[in-house]
């Protein structure tokens, strides 16, 4: 038996999360375990959606975040990493010198990547392979500053776009104009032709809302239970979705706009279901550290 440990940086909107994973060889067979994750809520999309730069404060949060993540990655004695920015880094105007100032004082090196690159990352985890090729699958993924979504039929990705569309922007007001009118339109178009189309959500919000269902084996919401609690949240204050429902602060605001997207989307694409695997970018970072590390010519 082998074990090999891998790490992902997701610097997302949102959050920064490290994640930790080990991959256990044994009789030719390869399981993925996650080890521990490190999640940061130092929001950086708070600061690229409004101002278009990230701010000095959190600047400073960053580089000592990341200064620990090395700190801790040298310690798991990791075989790889690789660490991806999404949309508030990608869209922040000092975003390339912050980069560089971490590379320099932190030795991680980012990686800033489209929201198709983001998509394409998501979808190595492989969990494509056990959808129903006789099936239409919508995969939906929300973050801070944007969506990323991808149609399957037949077990093959027909449609892959990023709308400018994510929690944070609704939180801060700052979602393009028709934004959502685009996404409308896209959905109407690709989906018409398709019938029984079933949602997989990815992202930390579409995970939560499911916590708040009723208990159940099988990680699926249908349109009537989410938005059954879209509308119990949006009764409540900031205060008491903490308090009541033991969220985060960085949670607790983003939660309802995650939801609205959510439910739009299975509104346009006339899907009653949706999948939540629990999958995200750290998992895809994982499985391609994973498949180039087992690579022939990277065993060469």
């Amino acid at each position: 038996m082998k074990i090999i440990k891998f790490a992902a940086i997701d610097i997302g909107s949102n959050a920064v999360r490290l994640l930790f994973t080990n991959v256990i060889e044994k009789d030719g067979e390869s399981y993925l375990r996650k080890s521990s994750l490190i999640r940061v809520p130092i929001r950086l999309g708070a600061d690229t959606f409004t101002s278009n730069d990230i701010s000095a404060e959190k600047e400073e949060k960053m580089v000592k975040t990341m200064i620990a993540f090395r700190n801790l990655m040298d310690v798991h004695d990791i075989e790889s990493y690789r660490a991806c920015a999404t949309s508030a880094m990608r869209e922040a105007g000092n975003g390339p010198q912050l980069i560089q100032r971490i590379k320099k004082e932190a030795n991680i090196q980012i990686d800033l990547i489209t929201g198709k690159e983001e998509a394409n990352i998501i979808f190595s985890n492989k969990h494509t392979t056990f959808l129903d090729p006789k099936k239409n699958y919508l995969y939906v993924d929300v973050g801070g500053g944007s969506t990323e979504i991808t149609l399957f039929s037949g077990g093959i990705a027909h449609f892959s776009c990023s709308f400018d569309v994510g929690t944070i922007k609704i939180l801060k007001n700052c979602v393009p104009l028709n934004e959502f009118i685009r996404i409308k339109e896209c959905l109407l178009d690709i989906c018409s032709s398709k019938d029984n189309i079933e949602l997989i959500g990815s992202g930390g919000n579409i995970n939560k809302l499911f916590k708040y269902a009723s208990p159940r084996k099988e990680r699926v919401l249908s349109y009537h239970e989410l938005k059954e609690i879209h509308s119990m949240f949006s009764s409540l204050s900031y205060d008491q979705l903490m308090i009541n429902y033991d969220m985060n602060p960085d949670r607790a605001d983003v939660i309802i706009p995650a939801a609205t997207i959510f439910l739009s989307i299975m509104e346009w694409a006339n899907s009653d279901v949706i999948q939540i695997p629990k999958i995200g970018v750290s998992d895809g970072i994982i499985h391609q550290l994973y498949q180039e590390y087992s690579s022939p010519k990277a065993m060469a």
